[in-house]
């Protein structure tokens, strides 16, 4: 069973994202899902990729002027 540690929920447009950070007998991880439409999805990171992550996203958004 997972523990949260830690939860925000924000909405963009349509969309609604939960972001929660979560820890099971197996480690720590970031667990982001999105619903719009009735739909869901969910990607999961584990915490030992979570920097090189959200470095790839600032990454994307520097080249693309986002």
């Amino acid at each position: 069973m997972d523990n949260v540690i830690d939860a925000k929920q924000l909405q963009i447009e349509r969309k609604q994202f939960h972001v929660e950070l979560r820890e099971n007998d197996r480690g720590r991880f970031l667990r982001i899902t999105e619903e719009a439409h009735g739909r869901r999805n969910t990607i999961i990171i584990p915490s030992t990729g979570v920097n090189e992550f959200t470095a790839a996203i600032g990454q994307v958004l520097a080249t693309s002027g986002g």
